[in-house]
């Protein structure tokens, strides 16, 4: 394992824990995560042992302005105007129109379940079968010329009639924030390593110095709601990944004087996800993508689960607010989502980490009990960090 400058993220986590053989406690409250998702982690692996690399060459569509190995989607709430049907796409928010194109965003968030599935596998039982696997995923995705993505987003979630593509579309490779994390345990294990492990680490340094300077990773960054939380999740993911402190550094800033005042109402609630036509599941996503940038920027110098601006908003209270709602769907304020109401919540990870964290083992009796491998498309689309096996030490 190479010397860091600093203590990494999950190790600062980890010592804030009284560390088990696979586990960790806050207080009297044990979570071996390792024991908890061994049979799904490995059942899992298993199948996905069999599958075969698939990236943005396999697909093609028309109506991309890109190359065959540039990443194309298009806007989920764009339809064709009823009045206009050769016209520009009109918007009906939160409502998915079905005859888009998906193929890219599908086999990427496919590899983003494969690999850090294989490689929790590898990590919890060392068996080399699983790194392996993993490995011919990546290559294929970010070092073979032949197959490899473009480091860039210029034509994610375009709109006919529009545009070719937009800076939130960024939001499309949010599912790599994950994979990053796979990729770092993969190295710091030493099964990644050589050109393997450069060609993989200048993908992303590319595509994260691309999402700082071309005005779409710019827009997306200052975009004000969730996709700016999601901007600054892959930047510190792939950050920590890369070791790079000038960005690492940059993103403790945004969360402290950007995501939180811009974002967070003084009861812990978010009021530009709450006014959507689906306020439950973006509260959910927000909170989650908020609470894993805690996660990855947490230092020993700085706890931002415990940090909170001059008016009392943090992460813990986003967290304090959102659990009742949680644990008692029906007593939600709101009106129901528009669509995938009754989907909602599954195990996400800010319960887990939260309750470490925080030293709340409500939050973490509650992630037990809930969905961990949701099926349903659109609810593995908004459920990005699915190994928290991964982010432990």
């Amino acid at each position: 394992m190479k010397v860091r400058k600093y203590i990494s993220p999950v190790l600062y986590v980890s010592l804030l824990c009284i560390m088990f053989s696979s586990g960790c406690s806050v207080g009297k409250h044990a979570v071996d995560v390792a024991e908890i998702d061994r049979a799904r982690i490995l059942s899992a692996a298993e199948f996905y042992l069999r599958e075969e690399p698939e990236t943005v060459t396999a697909y093609s569509c028309d109506r991309s302005a890109g190359g065959l190995h540039d990443y194309y989607s298009e806007g989920d709430y764009w339809w064709p105007d009823p009045e206009h049907p050769d016209g520009p796409y009109i918007r009906r928010d939160g409502k998915t129109n079905p005859d888009n194109f998906t193929a890219h965003r599908k086999a990427m968030r496919n590899m983003s379940i494969w690999v850090p599935t294989l490689v929790a596998a590898y990590k919890i039982t060392g068996e080399e079968k699983y790194a392996k696997a993993a490995i011919r995923h990546l290559l294929a995705w970010f070092s073979d010329p032949e197959t490899r993505m473009t480091p860039d987003l210029k034509y994610a979630q375009a709109i006919m009639g529009r545009v070719s593509g937009r800076g939130i579309g960024i939001i499309d490779t949010l599912h790599l924030a994950e994979v990053a994390r796979a990729i770092q345990v993969l190295v710091e294990m030493g099964s990644l390593t050589g050109e393997s492990e450069e060609s993989i680490k200048e993908w992303f340094a590319r595509y994260t110095d691309w999402m700082c300077t071309h005005e779409f990773g710019r827009a997306e960054r200052d975009h004000g709601n969730n996709h700016s939380t999601c901007w600054v999740v892959q930047v510190a993911s792939f950050a920590s990944m890369l070791d790079d402190q000038e960005k690492l550094d940059f993103c403790r800033d945004m969360y402290r004087d950007v995501l939180l005042p811009g974002q967070m109402a003084e009861d812990g609630s978010f009021p530009k996800e709450l006014a959507r036509t689906k306020p439950y599941a973006y509260s959910l996503f927000n909170l989650e993508v908020m609470s894993m940038v805690v996660q990855i920027l947490s230092t020993p110098d700085e706890n931002l689960w415990t940090f909170e601006t001059g008016d009392g908003r943090g992460i813990r209270k986003g967290l304090s607010f959102m659990y009742p709602y949680m644990k008692d769907k029906s007593t939600w304020f709101k009106d129901p989502d528009v669509m995938y109401y009754e989907q909602w919540p599954v195990r996400h990870p800010f319960l887990l980490f939260g309750g470490l964290a925080l030293d709340h083992p409500e939050y973490i009796d509650l992630w037990k009990s809930l969905e961990s491998d949701p099926k349903m498309e659109e609810v593995i689309r908004n459920f990005p960090f699915r190994q928290p096996v991964l982010w432990q030490e």
